[in-house]
């Protein structure tokens, strides 16, 4: 749970950040903010999984980094992803009808 509200986080910063740049420039660089949060969260993730594949496990711990890798790296940016792709077809949806 703490991993999906880390890389949520790391998402909203990333849509923010390139939301904030547009603004600040005064004109449009970054076109699509919902690519520019999940380029943020890859970003994360990858350093984050060479952190976990790198380090040894705790002592006391019988996960192996392959468990830790894929219950605290890949499932929350695959919901994050699943999620944008969701709220993205959602919206397309919606101009659609109108």
């Amino acid at each position: 749970m703490g991993a999906l509200i880390f890389y949520s986080a790391i998402y909203f910063l990333g849509y923010y950040a390139a939301h904030l740049l547009n603004l600040i420039s005064g004109r449009t660089l970054i076109r699509n903010r919902r690519i520019a949060g999940l380029v943020a969260v890859f970003m994360v993730s990858m350093v984050h999984g060479y952190k976990v594949i790198s380090s040894s496990p705790p002592h006391g711990q019988d996960e192996g980094m392959s468990h830790a890798l894929g219950f605290y790296v890949i499932l929350p940016v695959v919901i994050i992803v699943i999620a944008v792709l969701f709220l993205t077809w959602q919206e397309r949806d919606d101009h659609d009808r109108s």
